[in-house]
């Protein structure tokens, strides 16, 4: 492992195996599509989703941020996955879109979609940050 500078004074430590520090850091990123699904169909579209998610995990923990951080981005993706999963469900055009299109259609340089069933304003702004975070990553992506 390599030290890399977190913060001014820290030193974050950055795996050497991205593998396994995803592995370490999202345990649980295999069962997301199953929790995502409305129907069986849900999991195929769900698998793609996290295949997307994982570059931008793998390089969030590569910049070397804090454990809290990481969490809230993960959690965040964990909800923008169920979010479109649902959304599948309620609009057919949506629906019609390949996932890719789909993620990029609910998240743009302002945020992502509004979150169902919340109400705490401070949840959808973190939630926005990581959409945010999420967009530049797959425009830089796609775009080398």
């Amino acid at each position: 492992m390599a030290g890399k500078r977190a913060a001014v004074g820290k030193t974050a430590i950055v795996p050497s195996d991205p593998a396994a520090a995803l592995d370490r850091h999202v345990p649980d990123l295999a069962n997301w599509p199953q929790s995502w699904r409305v129907e069986q169909d849900d999991v195929p579209l769900g698998e793609h989703l996290v295949e997307a998610f994982k570059p931008f995990l793998i390089e969030l923990i590569q910049k070397g941020f804090a454990r809290k951080t990481l969490r809230r981005h993960r959690d965040n993706l964990w909800m923008l996955g169920g979010e479109i999963i649902r959304h599948r469900h309620m609009d057919d055009e949506f629906a019609a879109m390949t996932i890719d299109n789909a993620l990029l259609d609910r998240i743009d340089e302002f945020g992502g979609p509004i979150l169902s069933g919340r109400s705490a304003e401070s949840e959808q702004q973190e939630f926005d940050a990581t959409c945010k975070k999420l967009y530049r990553f797959l425009i830089q992506s796609s775009n080398p």
